[in-house]
């Protein structure tokens, strides 16, 4: 098949019951003046392929292109961290047994950039409100966990941040008697499932274990799941935001513990959050009684200017 090629290639068959050339040597001169010009380009493709190294060149084109590769590497996993995913390391034992002390958790930052805000029962990361931090010892990184957590590939450091569980949003009444029940807008929340064993819902002290709370819009009241080991909205009420936490300085709810790996798992919103009634006084307490005169006037003073506009006409 490659003999039969080649001859058709120069247009010349060989003479009947003459040997057949090699294939190398079947391509007669080019003349000048044929125009074809295809045995040249034939004859510089094989002798540019013969004078080169392809291991060599593959090893070249590699060495070049790794650069590029890690630089997109870094900026991919900046945008990740910055706008999709983020990791977190849980440095106390505030939200045992849900989290651990060395835990791991992803925290979804893309929901807050499309104006969502955080609900009842989720467990989230923010930033410290006001010196809630204060007293607790400062992580020194190395220079290579400064950069690895720079651009999301290690939990910070040096970020002041906290993690614990919405109990309340803006407009709830959050309140702490005896040992509780933890009550939201009146109704009692069972909350066997994430209280650290052998704590109760509520603390009886005097320090802030007893309250009773109006959550303002735009904040949030947390709470962490070690109830008698949890420095969280209780003991912070004397702070500029009275223990609560502004919703902007929430920076995602944490989704997925992943590390250790025999630790993997979802943190979904327990069932109690899901009781009917339980949003019933926040609706009421968002539409105040001023703005629902305000609405019922706004008719009245439209058909009195329409009146007034015809008898004027």
């Amino acid at each position: 098949m490659g003999d039969v090629a080649v001859g058709a290639r120069s247009g010349h068959e060989g003479p009947e019951g003459q040997p057949e050339r090699p294939e190398d040597a079947a391509a007669p001169a080019v003349e000048p003046d044929s125009g074809s010009g295809s045995g040249s380009e034939d004859g510089d493709a094989s002798t540019g392929r013969s004078g080169r190294d392809p291991k060599s060149t593959k090893q070249r084109s590699f060495w070049k292109e790794l650069p590029i590769l890690i630089g997109i590497a870094l900026v991919l996993a900046l945008i990740i961290k910055t706008f999709l995913v983020q990791a977190f390391s849980i440095p106390s034992d505030s939200m045992q047994n849900t989290l651990q002390q060395g835990d791991r958790v992803l925290v979804d930052k893309l929901t807050p950039w499309f104006g969502s805000e955080p609900e009842r029962g989720e467990v989230v990361v923010f930033h410290d409100p006001d010196n809630w931090l204060a007293g607790e010892p400062t992580a020194n990184p190395n220079a290579l966990q400064t950069v690895l957590s720079w651009i999301g590939l290690m939990p910070s450091a040096e970020e002041k941040d906290l993690i614990k569980r919405v109990v309340g949003v803006g407009g709830d009444t959050v309140e702490c008697k005896g040992t509780g029940p933890l009550k939201v807008n009146g109704k009692a929340l069972n909350e066997s499932a994430y209280v650290y064993a052998g704590n109760t819902p509520c603390s009886q002290d005097e320090d802030g274990g007893q309250f009773k709370v109006k959550v303002p819009k735009g904040m949030i009241w947390v709470m962490g799941d070690h109830r008698q080991n949890s420095r969280d909205s209780r003991y912070n009420q004397t702070d500029k935001h009275h223990g609560m936490v502004p919703v902007n300085d929430v920076v995602g709810r944490a989704i997925v513990k992943a590390w250790p790996i025999n630790r993997w798992g979802t943190l979904p919103v327990p069932d109690t959050f899901d009781q009917p009634g339980l949003s019933d006084q926040a609706a009421a307490a968002v539409t105040s009684p001023g703005s629902v005169a305000l609405l019922g006037a706004a008719p009245l003073v439209l058909v009195r200017r329409r009146r007034k506009a015809s008898k004027d006409d």
